[in-house]
């Protein structure tokens, strides 16, 4: 197991999407964000089972960062309850594993 991880969300908007990649980014908070889209999910809201139309972040970071980043994502993203989850790295090629811790600022002590 590695101490990275991939944070996963969805916002409505193309726009939401490259917000909340630009904000993770410029704090070194994630080193890479992809972004996929448009995708339909399928979910119950309210009572009501809603379809929509998304877009999927998916957030590379460790998870030592993780709370900055929850918190950043709640900071730019327009949902009520945002879907955030996190999925443990648990292998990678060596390279880019290295190249990720490079471009992530250490945690705070």
């Amino acid at each position: 197991m590695t101490d990275f991880m991939q944070v996963i969300t969805t916002v409505a908007q193309e726009e939401d999407a490259q917000h909340i990649a630009q904000a993770l980014v410029a704090a070194q908070l994630a080193g890479c964000v992809q972004i996929i889209g448009p995708i339909t999910s399928t979910y119950r809201w309210q009572g009501d089972i809603e379809t929509a139309q998304e877009w999927l972040c998916l957030i590379k970071t460790s998870r030592a960062l993780y709370a900055q980043v929850e918190t950043t994502i709640h900071a730019q993203h327009p949902y009520e309850t945002p879907e955030i989850l996190a999925v443990p790295v648990i292998a990678g090629s060596t390279d880019y594993l290295a190249w990720l811790g490079a471009q992530l600022q250490p945690p705070e002590t």
